[in-house]
């Protein structure tokens, strides 16, 4: 997925507000809560043309969204933000701003993105990067290769490790 700078401005801009210590949000909710708003705005086509009709007012829009916000119990800071991008007319954006959010608080925090390709490991490998990983390993490509994406901490030594 290619990252526009737009949505690079407003997923800067967010984790700005989201990592100052005054927030009361950390970055994982606020990730988990523009996921559960992205979801039910694909889910729902009249909501999504509602939203993104310049025939609809965006006082209408807001008060949609605010009503959504209070089903979803959404922080004060996610229903904010979300405005600016109804006011803005950048909802249609906001897959790819809460992809550049997670990429910019993973820089933020000192993790960094990697594809490891690695020859297909012993049935106790496997397991023993199982345990480790808390996910299950699948054979999405053929035997000879296996593709893991980690994210690693630069400082303090602790990592992640998402199997593909």
């Amino acid at each position: 997925m290619t990252h526009s700078a737009v949505a690079s401005r407003y997923a800067n801009a967010l984790a700005d507000v989201v990592t100052a210590g005054s927030s009361g949000l950390n970055a994982e909710t606020a990730v988990a809560e523009l996921r559960t708003f992205a979801d039910a705005l694909h889910s729902s086509h009249e909501l999504g043309n509602a939203l993104t009709s310049p025939a609809v007012p965006p006082s209408r829009k807001r008060a949609v969204v605010g009503r959504i916000g209070d089903q979803l119990k959404l922080s004060r800071i996610t229903r904010n933000f979300l405005f600016v991008l109804i006011d803005k007319r950048r909802i249609t954006s906001l897959p790819e701003i809460i992809h550049s959010f997670e990429i910019v608080v993973e820089e933020r925090l000192g993790f960094a993105r990697a594809d490891v390709v690695s020859p297909p490991s012993s049935p106790s490998r496997s397991a023993s990067l199982e345990r480790a990983t808390g996910t299950h390993q699948r054979q999405a490509h053929p035997p000879a290769i296996q593709r893991r994406s980690v994210a690693d901490r630069r400082r303090g030594g602790s990592h992640r490790v998402h199997c593909v």
